[in-house]
């Protein structure tokens, strides 16, 4: 039974992070999802703004109303709903790991991408993009590029981003690859250890199949 709806872009990046979630603890068939045209700005509507004031993706929508936006806090619900949590960690340390190294994947990465997707390329587009800074956003693409290289310094001691197990840290360092390469970003040359992991993450099935065909004729 669908109890929970998803508002979301099938192919974003940040919606991808919670789509893997869900495919990891097996709840896809428990949401409904439902898109939201960003390109027509759908997502700073008053009426979405009424489900997210800060008017991003993704939105979790629960059968009583209420409504959880931020792909960590989103995660963090879906993880434990079971009371068997497996992507936010099951003790204080790795709890403190996980979500370190999450932020420091949207801080260093995923979150400069973006800002550099919205200042520095065309973006969504002149309706929406009223306000851009290129030199502000080719900044945050190099500070994205620096995220990269640390992380291939983490990915060369330990096979996840926050130590021996997959985990959100690694959605979102893989949310910040899945970004990068739609704008053609590419990692710097000698990531070859995050090159090697990620091209491991792709062949994830939860990360291979986060997009079905029938989101695809729809985005």
């Amino acid at each position: 039974m669908i109890v929970m709806k998803i508002h979301d872009l099938a192919m974003g990046p940040y919606p991808a992070r919670v789509r893997i979630a869900l495919a990891e603890k097996n709840m896809k068939s428990r949401v409904q999802f439902v898109p939201v045209d960003l390109l027509k700005g759908e997502h700073k509507t008053p009426e979405f703004l009424a489900k997210n004031y800060s008017g991003t993706l993704p939105v979790l929508e629960l059968e009583d109303g209420t409504f959880i936006s931020e792909c960590t806090a989103i995660t963090q619900y879906l993880d434990t709903l079971d009371g068997h949590p497996t992507l936010t960690g099951t003790t204080p340390l790795e709890q403190g790991l996980i979500h370190m190294m999450t932020k420091r994947a949207e801080l260093e990465m995923l979150d400069a991408i973006s800002i550099y997707f919205h200042h520095a390329t065309p973006g969504l587009g002149p309706d929406v993009e009223r306000y851009q800074n290129k030199e502000w956003g080719l900044y945050q693409r190099d500070k994205a590029l620096r995220g990269m290289r640390y992380f291939d310094t983490i990915l060369r001691t330990q096979p996840f981003v926050a130590g021996e197990v997959f985990s959100m840290a690694d959605i979102a360092v893989i949310g910040g690859l899945i970004f990068a390469g739609y704008l053609d970003v590419a990692a710097p040359a000698e990531c070859d250890a995050l090159g090697a992991w990620y091209d491991k993450m792709q062949a994830r099935p939860s990360v291979k199949n986060r997009v079905t065909m029938s989101d695809k004729a729809t985005a």
